[in-house]
């Protein structure tokens, strides 16, 4: 089903938050889109490589959609040619 998905990720690392929206990732279609909920100081730049690895498109940081507590929401779209992650290792490509 495509639309719009939501990973909570606030108080977790880039790696674990990237575990979470693999898993996500599973039974969702091309073009939904996810926000990225984190507060990992690195996630732009790790979410940003991630898509350009994968082909996924990183949308960037959503400043409307903060929640209330300042922990910043970013996007991104899957893609249909974009290449396969390994579930459990999704920083690398599935074998």
């Amino acid at each position: 089903m495509s639309g719009v998905r939501t990973v909570e990720g606030a108080g977790l690392r880039c790696v674990q938050v990237l575990l979470k929206l693999r898993q996500q990732m599973a039974d969702a279609l091309p073009g939904t889109v996810f926000h990225v909920v984190t507060d990992d100081p690195a996630a732009s730049l790790d979410l940003d490589a991630w898509c350009h690895m994968t082909g996924h498109t990183f949308l960037g940081e959503l400043e409307e959609h903060q929640r209330a507590d300042g922990v910043p929401v970013y996007t991104l779209r899957l893609e249909e040619a974009a290449q396969p992650t390994d579930p459990a290792r999704p920083w690398h490509p599935q074998d």
